[in-house]
């Protein structure tokens, strides 16, 4: 590792702009063109494509600048840096743990790369109830492969690991089938830690792609700078407003009675995540003429199954996610019961013992088993029934931000049935022992067993344990200002100089890990944007 050029590190001995935290004191004010909130996959793309209109970009970002020099492949150590509150970010009534990215290149410096277009029915979906004609697979497709290309995505060509090998193996014994997932990935050493930030920089993120790409063009990084608010005056953003924290989130104590950063900009574009992005405008009293801003939240409520194999897995090596199954999505009405794909996630020992039931001895027993642990998740695909209408992004009294998320009995019928689909591949791909992850449930050894303990559980919030790392929604496009917060265009209805860059703008889930599709339509948007404000027509190299 010792031997891998830090380009993050190289690029600061050059010059690039970048202040917060221990690399200076952030200014009381500036003034540029463009103002993004955010780093992550939409904030980058954006950040790339204006920076090349010839546009003068500051990036702001609540999170810390960290580099492959900093990712050792320590849970301990990236929790804390990289994650929204350490990797424990939860709902209002904490059935529902949240990852998310806290750092420069937000959750793309930690995803596992999973990579899938915008799937046709999520598209067609889009079109008829929010409408949006433009927003088609044809329309896209220009806008993908530009990304995939910029972005090194491709189909992962290396022969599976045995944790997602035996998704395969089991779902082909029942006759399902199976594909291989794509991987925005240059030179992979093939070692597993993708959610603990690359070391190898073969992960192409925001933070060693488009982040760089708009320093080098003399754009302004802030770290550790969190956006409290947008100034507003008659239908346009005349300010933002931002303070300096520390590397966990908290406001810098020597900093606390400094007044605000004030940046001035022509045109802002709010790319922070779902969660923050509404949470910002929330706290900036924008208006929600509609009462649409944080409502339609998405997570993707993921639910799993924990399998123990004669044979060592050893889930924590080899590429995290390369194998799927959509044929729980292919062979259900998107606007029936809920449809969900399943994917074979890596284990680490923290998330794994945080994540799987019981306790004391019973807990004791299944941390033995630990390099025989196999887990399949299940993505439910929410946002497409009259029961299955998201979340919605709230304030605390401290201003900061809060989801509250029903786990409806649609959506908790879905988990079932998705429960049991994992349990039958993995009896059919050799599983000695299997357990639901649910607080009620109990090792099985037989499919039969295991198949009516699970249609007799209670299918509860905080009963069924319940994950996402996909945020999506809160400030969703629409074609009509009282379907969505933003145009097609992605600029917002009532604020002229305000656009939004990220997964927030989607109406529903998308279906599938959702950072190519942000790629995908920011790219379209920011390329919009970028000749809105210059006439000039830029693409991703």
């Amino acid at each position: 590792m010792s031997q891998v050029q830090d380009p993050i590190r190289e690029g600061l001995k050059r010059g690039w702009k970048v202040r917060g935290g221990a690399l200076g004191e952030i200014p009381e004010s500036i003034v540029c063109d463009v103002a993004i909130v955010g780093s992550g996959a939409g904030a980058g793309i954006t950040a790339e494509l204006l920076s090349k209109a010839g546009l003068q970009v500051v990036i702001i970002e609540e999170g810390p600048l960290k580099s492959s020099a900093d990712f050792n492949q320590k849970e301990s150590e990236a929790y804390p840096q990289l994650y929204q509150e350490s990797a424990a970010r939860k709902t209002e009534d904490k059935a529902i743990n949240i990852l998310q990215g806290r750092c420069v290149g937000g959750s793309t410096t930690v995803n596992w790369t999973s990579s899938f277009r915008t799937p046709k029915p999520t598209l067609n979906f889009w079109q008829e109830k929010f409408r949006l004609p433009d927003y088609t697979v044809e329309a896209l497709a220009p806008y993908f492969a530009q990304a995939e290309q910029r972005l090194n995505i491709s189909p992962w060509l290396t022969p599976p690991n045995e944790n997602n090998d035996l998704l395969r193996r089991g779902a082909s014994k029942l006759g399902i089938d199976s594909a291989v997932i794509s991987r925005n990935v240059k030179g992979c050493w093939n070692l597993g830690s993708c959610g603990l930030g690359c070391p190898t920089n073969a992960k192409q993120s925001m933070l060693v792609t488009t982040i760089p790409a708009a320093l080098e063009r003399g754009a302004q990084l802030l770290t550790e700078t969190r956006v409290e608010r947008f100034e507003l005056v008659n239908g346009k953003v005349t300010a933002l407003y931002c303070r300096p924290v520390m590397p966990n989130g908290a406001l810098a104590l020597s900093v606390s009675a400094q007044a605000a950063t004030k940046i001035v900009a022509k045109h802002y574009v709010l790319a922070a995540g779902a969660i923050n992005s509404p949470a910002v405008l929330l706290r900036s009293n924008a208006p929600d003429p509609h009462g649409l801003l944080g409502a339609r939240t998405f997570l993707h409520p993921v639910v799993m199954s924990s399998a123990v194999f004669d044979q060592k897995i050893e889930a924590w090596n080899g590429a995290p996610q390369t194998i799927y199954t959509d044929h729980f999505l292919d062979t259900q009405a998107i606007d029936g019961p809920i449809g969900y794909k399943l994917e074979a996630p890596p284990l680490h020992p923290i998330i794994f013992a945080s994540t799987v039931p019981g306790f004391g001895q019973s807990q004791q027993a299944l941390l033995k088993t630990f390099a025989n642990n196999h887990t399949l998740l299940a993505l439910l695909r929410d946002g497409f029934h009259d029961q299955s209408r998201g979340g919605k992004v709230k304030l605390r009294d401290d201003g900061s931000a809060v989801l509250d998320y029903p786990l409806t009995d649609y959506v908790m019928d879905g988990a079932r049935r998705a429960l049991l689909s994992m349990l039958e591949i993995q009896f059919a791909a050799g599983a000695r022992q299997v357990l639901p992850l649910h607080e009620m449930a109990e090792p099985y050894t037989s499919w039969e067993q295991a198949r009516e303990a699970v249609k007799a559980l209670p299918m509860k919030p905080l009963l069924t344990k319940v994950v996402s790392a996909h945020v999506m929604g809160g400030c969703g496009l629409g074609g009509d200002e009282k379907l969505g917060v933003i145009r097609p265009d992605g600029v917002h209805w009532q604020l002229e100089n305000l656009s939004i860059h990220d997964g927030s703008i989607f109406p529903t889930s998308i279906g599938a890990n959702p950072q190519l599709s942000i790629y995908g339509v920011v790219n379209r948007l920011a390329q919009e944007l970028a000749r809105k404000l210059t006439g000039r027509a830029v693409a991703l190299a």
